[in-house]
């Protein structure tokens, strides 16, 4: 299992690199669409969606997407659409999780399929518009998840105690968000210093937060980010666990779906392209 992951992560890597790093953004923000067309395709299978369907599915969300790339989105997307979109995941996350694994299956099918496909559209296409504002900003979003992701885990191992979803995701516990929190803080810090002290290509999302809102906006931002990244976590596995699936699937051997290593991605990056625009 561990050279299946090692492997994996080098291929993605090997092809998620040159793309970001390119001198023109249209590369990453066509990679990254062919993985959310594909997770789009595991979102329908986990909502019961026939083979034939979840394929159209997955294949409907990359031609949406370029149809945005076409409109020239990915570059100047609507900017009224990044506020009801924060909302809509700090409100609707909040209702999934306290409905839990039993509620989700309540909501109509063709809802659930329709909510999952715009949620994937728009953190792709704020993905993408971050590539466009820079290489820098871009980093500092996905560290930001990744951050809280490792410092949640190894927070979690040392001084867990209380469970934070026992019916959802039972490994998780309130110590490993804090430390997830604070692992987060410590980042955009860090972070703020290099902006200052090195020669980027565009200010972080940290600098610009700071700029917006001042160094206390900043860290309520920071919070808020290292918390929906943990709710996109949570909403995920709430979806497999209705489903009775374990992994969203296995197109990345070794470590499950695309789903299962974009979804604390999904309301992070609209949500952050909210507080940097503002």
């Amino acid at each position: 299992m561990l050279k299946q992951r090692v492997i994996t992560a080098i291929v993605l890597l090997a092809l998620l690199l040159p793309a970001l790093f390119a001198a023109s953004a249209w590369p990453f923000a066509v990679l990254t669409l062919l993985l959310i067309g594909a997770a789009g395709w595991e979102w329908g299978r986990l909502n019961g969606a026939a083979p034939a369907v979840a394929v159209a599915m997955g294949v409907l969300l990359a031609l949406s997407g370029a149809a945005a790339l076409a409109l020239g989105w990915t570059f100047a997307p609507p900017r009224w659409l990044w506020a009801p979109v924060a909302v809509a995941w700090v409100a609707g996350g909040a209702l999934a999780l306290r409905g839990g694994p039993a509620g989700w299956p309540k909501l109509p099918q063709a809802l659930r399929w329709l909510l999952g496909l715009a949620l994937l559209w728009v953190a792709w296409l704020a993905i993408a518009f971050a590539r466009g504002v820079g290489i820098n900003f871009t980093l500092s979003v996905f560290c930001l998840v990744w951050v809280a992701d490792i410092a949640a885990y190894f927070g979690g191992r040392a001084f867990g105690r209380r469970k934070l979803a026992p019916s959802i995701s039972p490994g998780k516990s309130w110590e490993g968000v804090f430390s997830g929190l604070a692992g987060v803080l410590l980042l955009a810090f860090v972070w703020r210093w290099a902006d200052a002290a090195c020669a980027l290509d565009t200010p972080s999302l940290y600098s610009r937060m700071a700029a917006a809102w001042g160094a206390a906006g900043m860290v309520i931002g920071c919070v808020l980010l290292g918390a929906m990244s943990v709710v996109g976590d949570l909403f995920e596995s709430l979806v497999k666990r209705a489903a009775g699936a374990k992994d969203s699937s296995q197109l990345l051997p070794g470590h499950g779906g695309v789903l299962d290593r974009v979804d604390a991605l999904l309301p992070v990056f609209p949500i952050a392209i909210a507080l940097a625009a503002s």
